[in-house]
């Protein structure tokens, strides 16, 4: 039995544990089977590239349960994508990706493919495993869902997310002392989520239970207030801009300070509209997704508040990369090596799908159907852990 796992999309703090709960699952349940990495995503299934894992990399698989990122590369590959396939060079003109990919995985002789990636990932994966029925092709393809904005449906909590608002909030520890390098500082912390406010929303929310437990000397600068948040913003919540800009104006006048909770696609379409009304284009990746760089959400909104709050000094910091880049938390990876156990299982059992917490059926973990997986959930902006943030903050819902 030849077992192969690819890993694809952005990284999270759940790539490198997972493929090691499902060795440590398969050194339990199939011994003797070969395991393999296809080498960054779905481009080294397309190119043939993969790695074997060694008698020492199995019986070493608890190391990479203490490191983030992951052991056989990352990309972003959309496999119904032709044109784009061929612009990089991954296909040949004329070839059909899925086509490309099913033939690679016959020719490898795989008998199971666990795909480790968001919905981006896991719906390309929804692809290759119809084609690869359709086409009679004798293969299990079994996802597991990453993401560090928590927004695929119908999945109660992505693997990895709540290490990423943890290391959003500890990023922000560090930066939050930046306020007393000048009078009247403005600082904003964009944190990653194009359409989903979950992890803006939960890296504040953890940063404040984090800030509840440190201690102040009012007396002098180390005021909590100043440490604190002042506004969290997500794309689910509308935002009346005059009137933020008059409550932040007033608490920068009180404390000599404003803290922002920024989710990168905040006020995006506001953003590219007024980009586009200069002529200019926004360029797109192959998913049809805005390319972030070139908006720059967090500049945007400095440009937008600097002068109206009086801001003497402005810093737009993106925890971003530091946050998605960690080892998995204690609370994650228990969550992993359930999934990737019970992934394991579905597989060597020949049922294909993705294993997570199912939130149609009560959050249990299970096997949900390739077909069910959609990306872009919404942030619920009513759960109460939320609503008790912004009222504690002071910031209304508009």
């Amino acid at each position: 039995m030849k077992i192969a796992f690819l890993t694809a999309g952005g990284i999270a703090p759940c790539l490198s544990s997972s493929i090691g709960g499902l060795i440590e699952k398969y050194n339990e349940l199939a011994p003797d089977a070969e395991l393999i990495g296809y080498l960054n995503g779905y481009q080294g299934l397309l190119l043939g590239e993969s790695i074997s894992f060694s008698d020492k990399v199995k019986k070493s698989y608890s190391i990479l349960y203490n490191y983030g990122g992951s052991p056989i590369g990352n990309s972003r590959v959309k496999l119904t994508n032709v044109k784009d396939c061929a612009k990089r060079g991954l296909i040949k003109d004329g070839d059909y990706p899925l086509e490309v990919a099913a033939k690679q995985l016959q020719k490898d002789g795989v008998d199971i493919l666990h795909t480790i990636g968001g919905d981006d990932t896991n719906t390309a994966a929804a692809d290759l495993a119809k084609y690869l029925q359709d086409n009679h092709y004798d293969l299990t393809v079994v996802g597991l869902p990453k993401t560090v904005d928590n927004d695929v449906f119908p999945i109660h909590q992505t693997l990895g997310a709540w290490t990423a608002a943890e290391q959003g909030a500890i990023f922000f520890e560090n930066v939050s002392n930046e306020n007393t390098t000048s009078r009247r500082q403005l600082i904003i912390h964009e944190v990653m989520g194009r359409n989903c406010g979950w992890l803006t929303g939960y890296t504040a929310y953890e940063y404040r239970k984090r800030l509840a437990n440190r201690a102040f000397l009012p007396e002098i600068l180390l005021e909590k207030r100043r440490w604190d948040i002042d506004a969290v913003y997500v794309p689910e919540l509308p935002m009346d801009f005059d009137k933020e800009v008059a409550r932040l104006r007033q608490l920068m006048d009180e404390k000599d300070s404003v803290n922002i909770f920024l989710s990168e696609g905040a006020g995006i379409d506001t953003i590219v509209a007024e980009i586009e009304a200069t002529g200019k284009t926004v360029s797109r990746d192959a998913f049809g997704h805005f390319q972030l760089d070139e908006i720059n959400p967090g500049q945007w909104f400095a440009k937008q508040f600097t002068d109206r709050l009086g801001a003497e000094k402005t810093l737009v910091q993106k925890s971003g990369y530091f946050a998605r880049s960690a080892a998995p938390n204690d609370r994650d990876l228990e969550l992993i090596k359930k999934t990737a156990f019970l992934a394991a299982e579905y597989a060597l059992n020949k049922q294909s799908g993705v294993v997570g917490l199912d939130e149609d059926k009560d959050n249990e973990l299970t096997i949900i159907d390739f077909p069910r997986i959609k990306g872009h959930k919404p942030f619920d902006t009513t759960q109460i852990w939320f609503t008790h943030l912004l009222s504690e903050i002071g910031q209304p819902l508009y």
